[in-house]
């Protein structure tokens, strides 16, 4: 039996993983500023990155926002499209060995999927994500590509950004430690520097993203949060789903590969 292929076509990246025996094989990514030409460039480097031939391949499965733009099979190979929501969940639980999860996607927006032995279900997302990220950072900081913001970021202190509940009241609330977050850069000081405000800007987009991640949790009786796609590779966001992890008993996977869970996914995934 030959290898099937997943593939997905984002809004900035397109992902491509093999899927053989049940194992993962050998994922790649390429940049994604044409869909076509991006999911035939990552098709191509994956084919010879892993020194396949078109004979090694079975089926493709493409997915994501770019996979409307596909529309014949690719050299000749039998190539079906997926839904994005289904191939997250199931994705993530794939990469997870979990059996029963909330799966997050966080890319340019944020999707939030209930994924169980019964399937997947889309349970909605925000616009909160590494576009958000961007958006800010260019019209903050006059910041435009993603590695520079995280370096920026590094050695930023969120006490001049931040207003935390320590800062509001001295009493002592159950479940709200003084550190806990009230408003996010609701005491930004005149003071901060570059890198506090790249810092401010990194915790709110994971703070918002992991407290709709806790909520979701909460509706669907489950304590496993999976973490998937692009922005699982930013450093800072380990230590903020810490504290999520402490305050609410969540607990958040960031599992190998990560990023493609979708692509791996989509090739899971049998058409409905």
């Amino acid at each position: 039996m030959g290898m099937v292929i997943g593939i997905d076509i984002g809004g900035s990246t397109t992902k491509i993983s093999g899927l053989k025996d049940n194992k993962l094989f050998s994922p790649v990514w390429v940049k994604a500023n044409d869909p076509v030409a991006s999911t035939y460039g990552a098709f191509g480097k994956f084919i010879t990155t892993n020194g396949l031939t078109l004979d090694d391949i079975e089926q493709v499965k493409v997915t994501g926002v770019g996979s409307s733009y596909i529309n014949q099979p690719l050299y000749g190979i039998p190539t079906t499209k997926i839904d994005e929501f289904r191939a997250i969940g199931k994705g993530g639980l794939f990469l997870t060995g979990l059996q029963r999860a909330i799966v997050v996607s966080m890319g340019t927006g944020t999707a939030f999927i209930m994924a169980d032995e019964n399937g997947e279900k889309h349970m909605g997302g925000t616009g909160v994500g590494g576009g958000t990220l961007l958006g800010l950072s260019n019209k903050m900081l006059n910041i435009r590509h993603f590695n520079d913001l995280l370096a920026m970021a590094e050695g930023g202190d969120l006490s001049h950004i931040d207003l935390n509940i320590g800062d509001i009241t001295q009493d002592e609330i159950v479940g709200l430690p003084p550190e806990s977050t009230a408003s996010n850069f609701g005491k930004i000081s005149d003071l901060a520097t570059k890198a506090d405000t790249a810092l401010g800007i990194i915790n709110l987009v994971f703070q918002t993203i992991g407290m709709l991640a806790v909520f979701a949790t909460r509706i669907y009786g489950t304590n496993d949060v999976v973490l998937t796609g692009n922005l699982t590779n930013v450093p800072q966001s380990r230590p903020i789903f810490d504290i999520l992890h402490r305050l609410h008993q969540v607990r958040f996977h960031i599992p190998v590969h990560a990023e493609f869970a979708t692509a791996a996914g989509a090739a899971l995934t049998q058409e409905s």
